[in-house]
């Protein structure tokens, strides 16, 4: 597990510093191996994780080696299921992200190039009660065509081809949130032209965002 299960917890580290997860919220995990997943275990903040800490288990669930692991590991294996381009998973608390979850609403992509180039829209999961199946039935329909995903009265999640790039991107939605919610609290916004809105989005492969 080495270097994953240090990746881990410096990502974890990172998210924790930044206010995305308090006490023992949140999970992250990583694909080691085609059918191997390393994540984090179950009621440690990810604040102050060791690498020694961490969980490795199978494709199926069963758990190999390290500790119990999150109540919410069924989430993450469903994405390495639906998304083989996927070898990292993120799900936080960010505040201002999940309170545009909390309200129903997502923040509008239209407001701000860079982020129009990171998520071609985000959608909202409907509520489903942390660690059971139907949190996972709640998410399954948004995954195979979105990187990231506000969920109902619950947080966030985000996915990449590497755990940096997964991380990065809870990264960017927060701050994409925070930015939103400003914009709306001074009343009114320009917002970018339909026709210049899709040249962000015919960029985006070129760009490395795809």
């Amino acid at each position: 597990m080495g270097s994953i299960a240090e990746a881990i917890c410096e990502a974890g580290r990172r998210l924790w510093q930044l206010g995305m997860v308090a006490a023992n919220e949140g999970n992250i995990s990583v694909r080691s191996a085609p059918e191997r997943v390393i994540c984090t275990p179950t009621g440690v903040s990810k604040g102050f994780m060791s690498p020694d800490e961490m969980a490795e288990l199978s494709l199926d669930g069963e758990l190999l080696n390290g500790k119990p692991v999150t109540s919410e590991v069924a989430l993450h294996l469903e994405v390495y299921r639906v998304r083989p381009d996927i070898n990292a998973v993120v799900h936080a608390h960010p505040v201002v992200a999940t309170a545009y979850a909390i309200s129903g609403q997502a923040p509008p992509l239209n407001i701000l190039a860079e982020t129009a180039l990171v998520f071609r829209d985000l959608p909202i999961a409907a509520y489903g009660t942390a660690g059971t199946r139907e949190i996972v039935d709640a998410i399954a329909p948004h995954l195979p065509d979105h990187n990231a995903v506000l969920m109902q009265n619950h947080g966030a999640l985000t996915l990449g081809a590497d755990l940096m790039e997964a991380y990065y991107r809870m990264e960017i939605l927060e701050k994409f949130a925070k930015t939103a919610l400003a914009v709306a609290q001074l009343g009114s916004a320009e917002k970018i032209p339909y026709e210049k809105l899709a040249e962000l989005y015919a960029a985006r492969q070129e760009l490395g965002y795809e």
